[in-house]
């Protein structure tokens, strides 16, 4: 899980650079606050200003003391925080570069376009459209550069030249549209007109030397020596690079000496023979070759160098590396800003960033060193990946402070640093403003709005971001789309996640089997099993990858509730074949769906199946027959379950215990009691039953209301000497009390006692119950006093009869009240229902005030009061004639969530009715 930081972690640095400030800000009063946002960057103004910050740039959320309160960003200061990035992004003065790339830009048709650049009057050279070509590949995608470099060529006063090509060739060589260009290279070389416009043949090698096609190039570059023509020293040195970039070593070891015999040797020759080496891995010849250029006097560039450093740092030589650009700094006859720019990338591309920031604020400091953007760029990009964010805000700061305009790569940096830090308003209202301060997101920060927006719980904003890359024809990184994905599955937002799911689909990317089995779960409870079925199918991913226990069980569930029995039992049969073993509640679900449907036989269909599979497991099969006939009998259909059930004595399985009582429940569910009977005296006459089939019996009987039979069991349990569970007294003494047979409850409470167990909490309420509602009940308990002829009973026995008659008709005692509570816990463990019934019993006897201690008691001692709680008390009330209590009660119910009674509403509305507390 992402958990983006909520406070500004960033302002430990302002606080270490200025540990003053932390003390007067505290003080200082609540416009002060403000003020860092009134003029937020000082290069907008002229340099006599005399304005000066007392806190950092306008981007720093708050002064140090309110920061490390622990306040959040609060609304109006994000708004501060974004007006004042953007007016930075869009400090710079609107050049002829940002005009043409406007136009590019705009919806209109071919004509208007060439109509508009043709209103700016340009004055067209080499120099100028090679700028504009650099410009627009820094800020846009390949066509922009086509669309002007096909303008200018059909301009009357220019014709594009060597260089001028060469430099559209390498854009659509770095974008990899090597199929355009050699297109267009195949076109242009069947155009007779271009002889008399351009360097015919000089252009064709080049394009074909940069197009990765060095065979063509040098067949073009042999039929020009064949015809006593030859390469302009342009087009030789292009040749050169392309045949090393392309490891042609030999080709270009001709081509080299070639050079040096027409003269044409420079810095550029000398830099690609340096590249030769490296490529070659020749590290230590290409190091001679450095050091002899220095011997011989010929001119040594920074970019000769940058070329030996960059291939030292890729075979991991470090430590060789910055010797080397310390030796040739201090010589101090070579400028080394670029050779800096390229150590620094080195070293973060290695994961040095805490190296390369070192070096980078050294050199500033002791040498002058006036980084370019690309190098801020690359420390921030670097930075950000560690999630260092405090050092990021103070690259941000210098780059204000040194009025270095920020290019594409600053500005994405900026919005993934406001998402890393929590500021997500910030990132937000920056993005929805990125057409009128130049912004272009990239994927990085589409993946890190998106991250952002789903931890910030913004889920709809997440979706439009999404939407927005797929339009720029970026798909969201792995994370990213994984995380957007999984957040719209905890939302239940089926629909969003549809297309999120369809656009993957489309870009043909292959979500993680987690995801996937997310989006079947999603589908399946959305009443869509059939398109769950077919994920694997589309993501075309393989079924066992995807298909889990709990991704088969969403999908056997789905189809159930569409009673698809048919694709159901498939995929219970499928998830057994691949070593799943289904749960009980899944055999049940599909044998319940099938006999829903009428599809008995193929519930027998299943069984088959399922045995043929696990044809040598033998008596192991007996969990098999035993979930269906569970199944069938929940599916109320017992027929069903005696044909499972005789079907494994022709398998020559014996059933077991289980078996048995699974039978024994599916004919007590159809109320089939006679069948129950006869099947439980076979098992009888078979062996003598043992104490868990009793048992089951007792209180299978007493659920179906058979007290008789119950009773009769029971009797006989107790004849063989043996003790019945709890449950089962607790059941038939419940049954009996409900069939108003307080003799034979009576008789069977005693019997409890005599066995030495204590009275439960269920059985103890059930007499408290029945003593409130139905006063046969305590007179019952009186006559079989008096039939047992007890001279001289125990404490229990009397103290019992005590609580019996105290709540026989409603509570009466007139003292001792509280301690009411303690004499029922000498029986049984008290609990809620107890509670609701001692409040029942004052509220019958018109003794509210009580009933209203008790619920205050109630809740000290940790009990929360429900339904019936707020009920009776209400009841009480109306009943006895009190509204305004009634009505504040009934309030108060209604806070909590609960409605009344019918029984409460009548009386409530002065009608007689009958104590309905159950």
């Amino acid at each position: 899980m992402l958990g983006f930081p909520r406070k500004p972690i960033f302002l430990l640095s302002f606080l270490i650079k200025n540990p003053s400030s932390a003390s007067a800000s505290a003080s200082s009063s609540s416009s002060l606050l403000l003020r860092p946002f009134l003029k937020p960057f000082p290069f907008l103004f002229s340099s006599s200003s005399a304005f000066s910050f007392p806190f950092p740039p306008s981007f720093l959320p708050y002064p140090p003391s309110i920061a490390s309160s622990g306040h959040s960003l609060d609304q109006t200061s994000s708004n501060a925080i974004a007006s004042s990035f953007k007016e930075w992004f869009s400090s710079r003065d609107p050049t002829i570069f940002d005009l043409i790339h406007k136009i590019l830009f705009s919806p209109d048709e071919d004509a208007a376009i060439d109509t508009a650049l043709s209103r700016l009057d340009l004055r067209l050279d080499e120099s100028f459209v090679l700028q504009v070509l650099a410009y627009l590949r820094s800020r846009a995608d390949v066509l922009p550069c086509l669309r002007f470099f096909d303008w200018a060529g059909r301009q009357l006063h220019f014709n594009h030249t060597p260089v001028t090509y060469h430099a559209i060739f390498k854009i659509l060589s770095r974008a990899h549209l090597m199929t355009v260009m050699l297109d267009w290279l195949h076109a242009f070389s069947g155009d007779p007109n271009s002889h008399y416009r351009i360097r015919f043949h000089d252009t064709l090698v080049m394009g074909y030397a940069v197009a990765c096609q060095p065979d063509i190039a040098l067949r073009l570059f042999a039929k020009m020596r064949f015809q006593g023509l030859d390469l302009t020293p342009f087009a030789y040195h292009v040749l050169f690079n392309a045949l090393v970039e392309q490891s042609c070593f030999d080709a270009a070891e001709v081509i080299s000496k070639q050079i040096s015999m027409r003269g044409f040797d420079s810095e550029i020759t000398s830099c690609i023979r340096m590249k030769n080496l490296c490529k070659q891995g020749l590290i230590d010849d290409a190091e001679a070759f450095l050091r002899q250029l220095g011997s011989s006097g010929a001119v040594i560039n920074e970019h000769i160098i940058g070329v030996l450093v960059n291939a030292l740092c890729k075979k991991k030589r470090f430590g060789y590396a910055s010797v080397l650009l310390e030796e040739f700094r201090q010589s101090r006859k070579v400028p080394m800003a670029h050779t800096y720019s390229l150590w620094i990338n080195n070293l973060i591309d290695a994961g040095m960033v805490d190296r390369a920031l070192n070096f980078f604020q050294s050199k500033k400091k002791t040498e002058g060193y006036v980084p370019e953007t690309l190098s801020y760029n690359k420390l921030i990009c670097g930075l950000l990946r560690k999630n260092r964010l405090a050092k990021v805000y103070g690259l941000l700061a210098e780059m204000w402070e040194a009025q270095i305009a920020p290019d594409k790569v600053t500005m994405n940096a900026a919005l993934c640093f406001f998402c890393k830090a929590g500021m997500v308003d910030v990132a937000v209202e920056l993005y929805n403003s990125r057409l009128g301060i130049g912004l272009t997101p990239n994927g990085f920060s589409y993946d890190h709005l998106i991250l952002a927006l789903c931890g910030d719980g913004s889920i709809d904003e997440a979706c439009r971001v999404f939407e927005d890359s797929l339009k720029q024809g970026y798909f969201p990184g792995e994370r990213a789309f994984e995380f957007l994905a999984n957040s719209l599955f905890r939302e239940g937002r089926l629909d969003e996640m549809n297309k999120v799911m369809e656009a993957a689909l489309e870009k043909n990317i292959k979500p993680s089997n987690s995801l996937c089995g997310k989006y079947i779960s999603a589908l399946c409870k959305a009443g869509k099993p059939d398109e769950g079925y077919l994920v694997p199918f589309r993501f075309s991913r393989p079924r066992a990858a995807i298909l889990n226990m709990y991704t088969y069980a969403n999908l056997i569930h789905g189809f159930s509730k569409l009673s698809r029995g048919d694709m159901a039992s498939r995929l219970l049969l499928e998830m057994h074949e691949s070593g799943y073993p289904p749960s009980p509640k899944l055999y049940r679900t599909v044998t319940h769906c099938l006999c829903r449907t009428g599809n008995l036989q193929q519930v027998l269909n299943l069984l088959d199946m399922l045995l043929l599979h696990d044809e040598n497991e033998g008596a192991k099969n007996r969990h098999i027959f035993n979930y269906l006939i569970d199944g069938a009998g929940h599916a109320l259909k017992p027929e069903l379950a005696r044909e499972v059930f005789e079907r494994m004595s022709l398998r020559s399985i014996q059933p077991n215990m289980d078996t048995n009582i699974l039978m024994l429940k599916s004919y007590l569910r159809s109320n089939r009691i006679a069948d129950a009977l006869n099947f439980y005296n076979d098992l009888a006459n078979k062996h003598v039953p043992s104490k868990r089939l009793y048992n089951f019996m007792i209180v299978g009987l007493c659920k179906a209301g058979k007290p008789d039979h119950a009773l009769e069991m029971w009797s006989e349990v107790r004849e063989r000497g043996r003790v019945p569970t709890l449950h089962c007294y607790e059941e038939l003494i419940h049954v009996l009390c409900t069939g108003g047979d307080y003799d034979m409850a009576i008789k069977v409470l005693k019997d409890l006692q005599k066995t030495g167990r204590h009275i439960s909490s269920f059985i103890g309420n059930i007499l408290l119950l029945h003593s409130l509602t139905k006063p046969e009940f305590s007179r019952a308990w009186i006559q079989s006093r008096a039939v047992d002829g007890e001279e001289s009973p125990s404490k229990g026995t009397l103290l019992l009869g005590q609580l019996i008659g105290a709540f026989s008709g409603g509570i009466r005692v007139k003292e001792h009240l509280d301690s009411l509570e303690e004499v029922v816990k000498q029986f049984f463990q008290v609990n809620l229902y107890t509670f609701n019934m001692m409040l029942r019993g004052l509220t019958m006897e018109g003794r509210m005030d009580y009933a209203c201690n008790l619920i205050h008691r109630i809740c000290k001692k940790g009990y929360r009061p429900n339904r019936w709680t707020y009920d009776i008390i209400v009841h009480g009330f109306c009943k006895h004639g009190r509204r305004k209590e009634a009505e504040r009660w009934m309030e108060a119910m209604y806070r909590n969530g609960f409605h009344p009674t019918f029984c409460t509403d009548l009386a409530c509305a002065g009608l007689v009715t009958p104590d309905c507390f159950a």
